[in-house]
């Protein structure tokens, strides 16, 4: 990968920053200390920010031999440096000198997504995006789906029984692994379950949804590209209790709900809670039109009609829901390339920087 930081009197070897994430309910991290002890061998620097939020504790990188910087010290990283965090950076519109590796949710006409390009033009930075890792068959080489997948049917269902009880779902808290989510889900609900669809149940988000539904014996009908590729109208997906939408927004993407499925209320409708897992309101190709903004850890669903209820929970940063489970998987998918970080010409990072020069005309 070319930059104009290899110039003459510049270290040689990559530094990889690790920032503490700064977003509320993210403890998640991308470069686990033994993934690190495999990078310093390899000859990167690794620099690791203290977090008071990380699940993975700072004394592991310790013994793994990173420096260790102080908590959100990134802005006056070393200009060379690659920083390296997942979720968004603080919103203060300063411009970005630094390389970033971050999932930055810019490139599909999201508001918020101009601004950050903004950013990094006004500063000569540069976004290199998780979501566009990918290899020579356009396949992301690392990716939080499946977590996202299992905890976001989760928190539908986690929805559902409050709504049965005649509530709207209550705040909801990070969990020490899988088997404590399910066991706690199973132990509430001891009815007769709903029913689920998940559609794009051939992906990895959609094969921890349907994970996570079996796990608490919720009935699941799994659709993909063959049963969506008419592009709709879908009154299958009505006649679920619940629908688990696990496909990206993008264009020629189908809608699975319109604006219009709300109003008028229609008695018919058996759909009560939408997981909206892909999680994407603000983009043109949504394909849940019911609502137009995401939801909290502290409010997990919103009421989008009343009369029969239907609330949607889209929630977009669900693998924290795991944290240490989600992290170590997703960063053992990442090592490898994180290896090649600086000296890749014509690969996953390649690419991710083409990719950025194509969206990044300053507005």
């Amino acid at each position: 990968m070319t930059d104009a930081r290899g110039a003459e009197g510049a270290e040689t070897r990559p530094h990889l920053w690790v920032r503490s994430e700064q977003r509320s309910h993210e403890e998640r991290v991308g470069l686990t200390p033994s993934g690190a002890r495999s990078l310093l061998k390899n000859g990167t620097r690794v620099t690791v920010e203290a977090s008071s939020v990380r699940a993975l504790p700072i004394s592991g990188y310790v013994d793994a031999g990173c420096e260790i910087a102080e908590e959100n010290s990134w802005p006056t990283a070393p200009t060379d440096a690659f920083i390296f965090g997942l979720k968004e950076l603080p919103d203060d519109g300063t411009p970005l000198v630094h390389r970033h590796i971050m999932f930055g949710h810019a490139y599909k006409g999201q508001p918020a997504g101009r601004l950050l390009l903004d950013r990094f033009a006004a500063g000569n930075g540069l976004l290199l995006d998780l979501e566009y890792l990918v290899n020579e068959q356009g396949r992301r080489v690392a990716a939080f789906g499946y977590w996202a997948g299992f905890a976001g049917a989760a928190l539908a269902f986690h929805a559902w029984i409050d709504q049965t009880r005649g509530s709207i779902a209550s705040p909801v808290q990070r969990f020490a692994d899988r088997a404590a989510l399910v066991n706690e889900l199973r132990g509430a609900w001891t009815g007769e379950p709903p029913t689920a669809i998940v559609i794009g149940a051939g992906g990895r988000v959609g094969a921890g949804a349907g994970d996570f539904c079996e796990a608490v014996g919720i009935p699941v009908t799994r659709w993909d590209m063959a049963e969506t590729a008419h592009g709709g109208p879908f009154p299958e997906v009505l006649a679920h209790d619940l629908l688990l939408n696990c496909i990206l927004a993008q264009p020629g993407c189908p809608v699975f709900v319109e604006a219009d499925t709300i109003e008028p209320a229609s008695a018919d409708r058996n759909l009560r809670v939408i997981g909206d897992i892909a999680c994407d309101p603000s983009s043109d190709f949504s394909p849940i039109k019911v609502y137009d903004e995401v939801t909290s850890w502290e409010q997990p669903a919103r009421r989008v009609c009343d009369s029969p209820p239907l609330d949607v929970v889209a929630i977009d940063n669900l693998p924290s829901l795991l944290p240490i489970e989600s992290s170590e998987d997703f960063a053992a998918q990442l090592l490898p390339y994180l290896a090649d970080l600086g000296a890749d010409s014509t690969g996953v990072w390649a690419r991710a920087q083409a990719m950025f020069h194509r969206h990044a005309v300053p507005s």
